[in-house]
């Protein structure tokens, strides 16, 4: 589909649809800013231009169904957060740093996944020594 059917179809938004792309468009900007990436960079991993992706934040735009997987996977939520059916069970907002980072190395193959178990189990040990 081209840029001006989608063009015609966000026109044609009803009011719930579109305070509905603004909620999510504001998550999903605050989900970007959490990983510290910019929308350009958001842009060029989704293949789009960050003119596409101001839209989608501030809702001017339909965000496709096919993007919520990407984006879920990419700011580690379920989608169901990500588009604001349930809020975290155990708190709000994204998740740390920490739990995003842990999330990412389960993804990793086995033999990288080993790699980085043994140099945390390194740092662990040496803080432990100078304690």
């Amino acid at each position: 589909m081209n840029s001006t059917c989608y063009s015609l179809l966000d026109e044609l938004m009803t009011n719930d649809d579109k305070e509905f792309f603004q909620v999510l468009g504001r998550r999903m900007a605050d989900y970007r800013k959490a990983i510290n990436i910019t929308q350009v960079q958001l842009a060029s991993m989704l293949g789009v231009s960050q003119q596409v992706i101001a839209a989608y934040e501030a809702g001017r735009r339909k965000l496709p169904a096919s993007l919520l997987p990407v984006l879920a996977k990419l700011f580690s939520v379920p989608v169901d957060e990500l588009i604001g059916i349930k809020e975290s069970s155990t708190k709000r907002g994204p998740a740390s740093v920490l739990q995003r980072q842990i999330e990412q190395v389960a993804l990793l193959p086995r033999a990288k996944q080993k790699f980085v178990m043994e140099m945390l189990d390194t740092v662990l040990k040496q803080q432990q020594c100078s304690m």
